[in-house]
C-alpha cells in the first residue's frame, strides 16, 4: 500500500544528528508513499539547528522547518507540526536517531490493519533509580489519563491518521500531552515492537525532575483524578479522627481516664493537618492551570517557516 504520509520532528540541539536523520528518512518515505513531507520543529535550539534546518530546506522539497519563539517543550513543538501536516498519515520520532526511520514500515502495516493510532514500543532502557521512578510515575499518569491498555508502551515514535486532530484542533493550553490529547480522537489503540538503537550524540533532556513534572502536567492537567484522590484522603482522615474520638471517650468512659501521652495528640495533629495540607496543593494546582489559561498564555509561538514549495522563508503557519 502506498500512503499519504508527514513526519514531523521535534528538534532540540540536534545539528550533528539531522543530516543523518534526514538522509535515512528519505529512502523509507520514497518506498512506502506517493507524497510525503517532513516537518522539522526548532523547539528553541542553542546550537545551530535551524541554520541545519534551513539547509536541508533548501536542498530537499520534502522538508519543511518551523522555528519556535523559545523552547516550548517536546509535546508543544510536536503539536505546532502535527497542525502544519498537510498528509493523510503523521508519523513522530525524535531527532536522535533511537527510532530508526527503518522500523516505519511496521507502524504503517498496523495502521493498515485498522488502528487509528499506533506506538513503536521499545525495550525499558536501563536507568538510575530515580529516572526509573519517574519513567514509573509518568506511564501511571498515562494510564490514569489516558484509560488505555496500551499506556504502559506510549513512545514518542508513533503513527496516526490525520483525522485525529479534529478532536483537539480547538486547544489552546501551555501544557500539552499529545498523547493525552490523542487518545480523544482514537479508540483504537495499538502498539509494535521496534528496535531501540543507541544514542550516538549528548544526552537524554529528560531528567527526574522533567519527567516528574510531566505526569504531574498530565494528572492535574487532563483530569480530576488527583482531586478526587484528595476528597477520599480527607473522608479517610476524617473517619480515622472519629475513630480516636470513639476510644477516648470509651476509655474515659470505661476506666475514668484519657488518653496519656503528648506524642499521641501530636500524631493525630499531624496527620490531619497533612491531609489538609495535600488536598490544599491539589486545589492549588488546579487554580494555576485556570490561572494560566486565564492569561491566554500560548502553546507555542512561531517564530518562522520555510515554505517548502518555494525555499524561502515565509509567514508563520
Amino acid at each position: 500500500m502506498r500512503w499519504s504520509i508527514s513526519v514531523v520532528v521535534p528538534v532540540f540541539n540536534a545539528q550533528d544528528t539531522l543530516p543523518t536523520l534526514i538522509e535515512r528518512l528519505l529512502p523509507i518515505l520514497h518506498t512506502h508513499a506517493d507524497v510525503f513531507e517532513i516537518i522539522l520543529v526548532n523547539d528553541g535550539s542553542r546550537d545551530a539547528s535551524w541554520a541545519t534546518i534551513s539547509r536541508l530546506a533548501q536542498t530537499h522539497d520534502a522538508i519543511h522547518g518551523v522555528d519556535l519563539m523559545r523552547n516550548y517543550g517536546q509535546h508543544n513543538a510536536l503539536l505546532a507540526g502535527v497542525r502544519a501536516a498537510r498528509h493523510d498519515i503523521i508519523v513522530t520520532l525524535d531527532d536522535d536517531l533511537q527510532h530508526p526511520p527503518e522500523e516505519i514500515p511496521k507502524l504503517l502495516a498496523k495502521l493498515s490493519d485498522g488502528a487509528e493510532l499506533v506506538y513503536g514500543s521499545t525495550p525499558t532502557q536501563p536507568h538510575g533509580l530515580w529516572r526509573g521512578l519517574a519513567s514509573q510515575l509518568t506511564k501511571l499518569a498515562l494510564s490514569r489519563t489516558m484509560g488505555a491498555d496500551v499506556s504502559a508502551h506510549v513512545s514518542a515514535f508513533r503513527a496516526f491518521r490525520a483525522e485525529a486532530r479534529e478532536a483537539f484542533k480547538d486547544y489552546a493550553a501551555p501544557f500539552v500531552s499529545l498523547d493525552v490529547l490523542l487518545s480523544w480522537g482514537c479508540q483504537r489503540i495499538s502498539a509494535v515492537p521496534v528496535q531501540h538503537a543507541p544514542r550516538c550524540v549528548g544526552t537524554s533532556q529528560y531528567t527526574f525532575g522533567k519527567l516528574l513534572m510531566h505526569a504531574l502536567n498530565m494528572l492535574t492537567g487532563y483530569n480530576v483524578w488527583p482531586l478526587r484522590a484528595a476528597s477520599v484522603l480527607g473522608l479517610s482522615c476524617t473517619l480515622l479522627g472519629m475513630v480516636l474520638l470513639a476510644y477516648v471517650l470509651g476509655r474515659y468512659v470505661i476506666e475514668g481516664g484519657s488518653v496519656p501521652g503528648f506524642a499521641f495528640l501530636a500524631s493525630v495533629i499531624i496527620v490531619f493537618s497533612g491531609a489538609q495540607l495535600i488536598a490544599l496543593g491539589m486545589i492549588g494546582e488546579y487554580l494555576a492551570r485556570m490561572h494560566f489559561r486565564s492569561m491566554g498564555q500560548p502553546t507555542y509561538v512561531i517564530r518562522a517557516a520555510w515554505n517548502p514549495a518555494r525555499h524561502e522563508l515565509g509567514s508563520p503557519v
